[in-house]
């Protein structure tokens, strides 16, 4: 059996739940075992796999681990150092989920270069100890953004940054479906849904994902609509429907 020992602070509370969760879906077929308990401040995640499935295991938690790192712990960063003019929390949060995918390709090659799956990773201690060049990079990322602050008073300024931040981001996906219901938004891909996307987990989903077409099903000209019209432009197709009843939203990915 290969084992691993993933820890993190206890006030990490949901990266731990991130990793476990994610581990368990994405390791199911790597007859792997996955469990996750607190104890001396810092919550534990282990892992065991049969060793012939140890390759494919290591590319999983890999994955994992960056992503993390990258989602997780540059937000904290984004949210210590980043200093915005007031907007609408929307678009704040918009800016910043933003500025966390800007260039990921690099902030993944950092991470896995460093990164060394051995017995024990202690993820705090590797985040602030291995992980320097990739703090310093976020720096000059937040400088820019912080030295600018005056001009980005301008609501027309700030959403031209926001805009550029988008077109900017790595494409993931082709097309994605968006239906909205009387709970929330279902979001569709090629390989990706979601069930009851409140309006903030609808933005930032379509941002991480960053397709190159969105069709949006809606009732009316909401202020989601606009929004999304307003930071994703021509890549939007918004189709109004009052009653939706019409809509089909599984015979669309037939």
């Amino acid at each position: 059996m290969w084992e691993l020992s993933i820890s993190v602070g206890s006030k990490n509370l949901e990266i731990a739940r991130f990793i476990y969760q994610t581990l368990k879906v994405k390791t199911a077929d790597c007859a792997s075992v996955v469990t996750c308990y607190e104890e001396f401040d810092n919550f534990f995640i282990l892992f065991g796999c049969p060793p012939e499935q140890q390759v494919a295991a290591r590319v999983e938690i890999e994955k994992c681990v960056v992503k993390a790192i990258c989602n997780f712990y540059k937000e904290k960063y984004l949210t210590e150092n980043l200093r915005l003019p007031a907007h609408e929390d929307m678009s704040v949060m918009a800016f910043k989920k933003a500025l966390i995918n800007f260039d990921k390709e690099t902030d993944f090659y950092i991470i896995s270069k460093n990164l060394k799956l051995e017995k024990n990773l202690y993820l705090d201690e590797f985040y602030f100890f291995k992980l320097k060049a990739l703090r310093e990079k976020w720096a000059e990322l937040v400088a820019l953004a912080n030295e600018n602050s005056d001009y980005l008073v301008s609501s027309e300024a700030f959403f031209d940054l926001l805009k550029f931040l988008i077109d900017n981001l790595e494409v993931c996906e082709d097309e994605i479906n968006v239906f909205e219901e009387d709970d929330g938004y279902f979001l569709k891909a090629k390989d990706v849904s979601c069930e009851n996307l409140s309006q903030e987990g609808l933005v930032s989903s379509l941002i991480e994902l960053c397709p190159k077409k969105i069709n949006l099903f809606c009732r009316s000209d909401d202020n989601t609509a606009g929004f999304l019209s307003r930071i994703f432009d021509e890549r939007i197709n918004v189709c109004y429907n009052k009653s939706l009843e019409k809509v089909d939203k599984f015979s669309i990915f037939k």
